[in-house]
């Protein structure tokens, strides 16, 4: 069965090469030039996946993902014309699972949807089970428990948080957590793991009075500290 692509994107010109170039690569492509007209596609027509412009008319592309996600973990990537640091972190911090800047390569923008999808996928193997005081982490099935509730996370949080607690005590630096959990050459910026740590810790409150915590290495990385 083909994944179904939600392309959202103002300019007919983008919409036509990339539509043609997904098409050809086995996708079956929707699309929309307009966030609220994105927003009647997606809950009509669930896609596997939305490209998302961020400068559209009316409605912008981050007031979109911010509708998504208040509804769904499907996986979005943002697409811009502007390489700024500011506009990767608050596209992460609004849930977006990736972030590519125009003109788009095509066959890196193939590599990072096939990564991304896949990660949603569940798989039929045994779980893969983590289980910690007041918090459980199922990779098989992409669930989080915590304090007895099953948290609200997208994909790359979860997996993050996974190997982090997979290897307690050991320290990472933001390039290795970079290598091993976006688990592709990813052309952003180290930040992403920063604001990626900041939101599972604000999911997480409280978890050192429980016996563990992400803990920042100054001048190095993060580590799972269990006491």
């Amino acid at each position: 069965m083909k994944s179904k692509i939600l392309l959202v994107d103002d300019d007919p010109n983008i919409r036509q090469l990339i539509n043609l170039y997904l098409e050809k690569e086995g996708y079956e492509v929707i699309m929309a030039d307009r966030g609220d007209e994105a927003l009647k596609l997606f809950r009509s027509t669930p896609p596997n996946l939305i490209l998302l412009d961020i400068m559209l008319p009316g409605m912008d592309g981050w007031q979109v993902c911010r509708e998504v996600r208040k509804i769904s973990n499907i996986p979005i990537i943002m697409l811009t014309a502007k390489d700024e640091t500011f506009d990767k972190v608050l596209g992460l911090e609004l849930g977006a699972d990736d972030y590519m800047v125009k003109p788009i390569d095509m066959k890196e923008l193939v590599a990072r949807i096939k990564a991304v999808i896949r990660r949603y996928q569940v798989t039929d193997e045994p779980s893969k089970e983590l289980v910690f005081p007041g918090l459980t982490i199922n990779i098989s099935q992409y669930t989080v428990s915590y304090m007895g509730k099953e948290l609200e996370m997208p994909p790359r949080e979860i997996e993050l948080l996974y190997f982090l607690a997979s290897h307690p005590g050991m320290v990472f630096t933001r390039e290795q957590l970079l290598e091993q959990v976006w688990g592709y050459d990813f052309f952003g910026d180290s930040r992403t793991v920063d604001v990626h740590v900041k939101r599972l810790r604000e999911k997480l409150t409280g978890s050192e009075s429980l016996g563990w915590q992400i803990k920042t290495v100054w001048g190095v990385g993060y580590k799972f500290e269990v006491k």
